[in-house]
């Protein structure tokens, strides 16, 4: 499947300690954004909404909804130093979307799940597409020189 619609602008991307999320661990406490988001101005977004909307399996009136809600702005990128990767927090509809009555065309649990998986998804290609493609630097960790060798 895939969905036919207008690249989004990137996220601006917020000075929040990704520890608070509750699906992100990470060490250290220099994130980069400033350069994960000029890598997304400079073509990275595009390349991975490109991607990820060629195979995603939302439709347009999921993709209205999250557009709608603004979801899209509330992405979060930031440099895991420690794990040598790109992380990120994708933003995603409450379990209580019902009671809070968060849009008229949000009618069942199929769409709020079809939103939040398209953009973790989405979340999971722009991190890899960054690190694959644009991001050039080395992670500053180095390893203690006490771990032990597994290679002998």
């Amino acid at each position: 499947m895939s969905l036919d619609v207008e690249t989004p602008e990137p996220p601006e991307l917020a000075a929040v300690d990704p520890n608070e999320y509750e699906d992100a661990e990470v060490a250290g406490g220099e994130y980069r954004r400033d350069d994960l988001e000029a890598l997304l101005r400079e073509g990275a977004w595009e390349d991975a909404f490109s991607e990820w909307a060629d195979a995603t399996d939302m439709d347009e009136s999921d993709w209205a909804i999250a557009v709608d809600l603004g979801l899209v702005s509330r992405f979060d990128f930031f440099w895991d130093d420690f794990a040598d990767r790109v992380g990120y927090h994708a933003p995603g509809l409450p379990e209580d979307w019902k009671e809070r009555d968060l849009h008229p065309d949000l009618d069942s649990w199929g769409t709020v799940s079809a939103i939040n998986a398209g953009l973790t998804e989405l979340g999971q290609i722009v991190c890899e597409t960054l690190k694959e493609e644009y991001i050039d630097w080395e992670a500053d960790f180095e390893a203690p020189d006490d771990l032990p060798d597994f290679d002998e």
